[in-house]
């Protein structure tokens, strides 16, 4: 395998796992700027109040989103990475 195509197919890969993984670390960020505003504003320093409402939102995303990260895997392996093991 030359070195081009293995760059450009590692290259392909990273970013993918970005766009796979844009949409829940957004809503991470959101939730949790949010969670702590409320707990600044309120002086409520509860641990659990940072923790569960970020995991529910994040699960709900996935949910959501599973479809678009199964169709974009799924077409990144049947486009580039199964004809390199191929070798076509």
């Amino acid at each position: 395998m030359q070195e081009v195509i293995f760059f450009d197919t590692m290259r392909q890969g990273l970013w993918i796992a970005v766009m796979i993984a844009a949409p829940m670390l957004t809503v991470a960020l959101v939730a949790g700027i949010t969670i702590g505003l409320f707990q600044a504003l309120t002086s409520v320093q509860e641990m659990t109040l940072t923790f569960v409402p970020k995991v529910g939102a994040m699960l709900i995303v996935f949910w959501v989103s599973m479809s678009f990260m199964s169709e974009t895997l799924v077409d990144f392996f049947t486009t580039r990475i199964i004809p390199l093991i191929a070798g076509s």
